[in-house]
């Protein structure tokens, strides 16, 4: 048996003990893991820089940081996200227990990715542990320093037998794959993301597609050119461009595309100073075989910004391009790296139709002063997300669900999104054995000359929230009723009181 199986058969076992159920031993496992995230930032911190050579406060700000927000909110939060639901009745059900009981789905593989290779990978797994679920962790060979920390230090945090650490490359994968799991989260490419859905549908898995996708981020002429390219430049060139959701390319009227540019030349002096290649906070590409393929995904096209580079170190500088069209080599797949190309269009109706003739993005950047614009984007296109105005910063929010949708993925995690995509929502009616003569109408015989009365019972729901509304305001009317027939009896009598009182007080005087 293979060290894959044995690591999938344990956690299996593991789960069906039933350990997991309990919400006390879910927090345990939540707090062992912020335990982890923070005693262990310094090995975290440098893994990445070995890796990506990223910065320690890059790291934290960009990795762990996150990790710890969305532990923290599963830890407040589980009880009442794992809490029945109840749900709206029908008449036939309205003295029934109705309700919705979130329950674990199993075993969960999640298989994690390089660029992000703590944040992508552990907050899936707060969502599995809140979930109940075991889940057993295949971070990126690709990152082989933060593999590495991961397989060595988890283990001595989290319950090893329900949250083993699987490392390995694609034969290691491939055979994960081969395995039956409750559920799959993978983050990566779509190319790979095909192969993962394909070997999850020989066990009827469920499949969780967190991928990527040329994001479009239109300007409009009339926005605030200077600080739309300051966010842009931010959002685009963190981790060296290789983000899934930085903006890919810019689309924008011809009028402004000259100022565009000197303004992103600015602020990549800004952030990343004069010499890019010293600067700490600038990092590098992953391997060689990515800087080869970004590097040729220039050709055809202008260098108006940077382009430097240099193979030894797998740097590129922060790069603009310019004359590029739809049919342009750089347009033809995700970047992923530190080249933003320039697309002229005629307007948004433009910019809109351009979106619309390529795969849904994984998000889509509008910046306009104009709501009215910002909204016709939102009706007109479709993607992940949608962020006007600023780059990235959806992310970072618990309260929204992160996913693509349709060739940028499936399914959305973050949160209690994070909860629910990993759980199981079983429908629950808990009936008395009472009231026969209303069920009879569901039998037969002349279940025909019934069919009205079920038709009204079976279809009518109840809003029973609304109706103690309702009851409420009538109990109030009642009060209130009664308030003014009192006051209306007593009134001539309080009169009367007073006027002999007046009476008596003018006498003695």
């Amino acid at each position: 048996m293979s060290r894959q199986q044995l690591a999938v058969q344990r956690a299996r076992k593991s789960f069906q003990t039933g350990k997991t159920k309990p919400l006390e031993s879910r927090i345990h496992q939540l707090r062992n893991l912020l335990r982890f995230v923070t005693e262990r930032r310094k090995d975290i911190a440098e893994a990445v820089k070995k890796d990506l050579s990223k910065s320690e406060h890059g790291t934290e700000l960009f990795e762990t940081l996150g990790v710890e927000g969305e532990i923290k909110l599963a830890i407040e939060k589980l009880a009442e996200w794992a809490a029945p639901r109840p749900v709206e009745k029908s008449l036939l059900t309205v003295s029934d227990e109705v309700f919705v009981h979130p329950e674990p789905l199993g075993v969960v593989l999640i298989i994690g990715a390089w660029n992000y290779p703590w944040a992508v990978t552990l907050q899936p797994l707060v969502g599995a542990i809140a979930a109940g679920n075991a889940a057993v962790i295949k971070p990126s060979e690709v990152c082989c320093h933060s593999a590495k920390v991961m397989e060595e230090l988890l283990p001595r945090y989290l319950d090893k037998d329900l949250y083993p650490v699987v490392t390995g490359g694609v034969p290691e994968t491939q055979e994960l794959l081969r395995q039956r799991f409750d559920h799959i989260f993978y983050t990566g490419s779509s190319t790979v993301g095909k192969l993962v859905m394909e070997a999850a549908a020989r066990n009827l898995t469920p499949v969780t597609l967190e991928l990527g996708g040329k994001s479009p981020c239109y300007i409009d002429k009339n926005c605030d050119i200077t600080v739309a390219c300051r966010r842009i430049t931010w959002g685009k060139f963190v981790n060296c461009g290789q983000t899934c959701i930085a903006p890919d390319y810019v689309l924008c009227e011809p009028s402004i595309q000259s100022r565009v540019q000197e303004e992103i030349k600015n602020c990549i002096k800004e952030f990343y100073t004069d010499d890019p290649k010293t600067f700490e906070d600038y990092g590098r590409i992953i391997n060689k075989r990515h800087f080869k393929r970004i590097m040729a995904l220039m050709e055809g096209s202008t260098v108006v910004v940077g382009g430097d580079s240099d193979e030894s170190q797998c740097y590129i500088a922060p790069t603009v391009l310019k004359n590029v069209t739809g049919e342009s080599k750089v347009m033809k797949e995700e970047i992923f790296g530190p080249l933003l190309p320039i697309i002229t269009v005629s307007g948004v109706d433009e910019a809109i139709q351009f979106i619309n003739e390529r795969e849904k993005p994984l998000v889509i950047y509008v910046f306009s002063n104009e709501n009215k614009l910002i909204k016709r984007v939102i009706a007109e296109t479709s993607s992940g997300a949608l962020l006007a105005n600023d780059c990235l910063v959806h992310f970072t929010v618990s309260s929204l669900p992160f996913g693509g949708v349709g060739h940028s993925g499936m399914g959305c995690y973050h949160g209690r999104y994070g909860f629910d995509q990993l759980s199981h929502m079983r429908s629950c009616l808990i009936k008395q054995l009472k009231m026969e003569g209303v069920n009879s109408m569901r039998y037969p015989p002349h279940t025909a000359k019934k069919l009205g009365w079920a038709r009204f019972f079976l279809l009518k729901q109840i809003n029973l929230g609304r109706l103690r509304r309702m009851m409420l305001l009538a109990m109030f009317v009642g009060v209130a009723s009664f308030v003014v027939q009192v006051k209306k009896l007593c009134l001539p009598k309080l009169s009367s009181k007073k006027v002999q009182c007046t009476m008596a007080t003018t006498l003695m005087v």
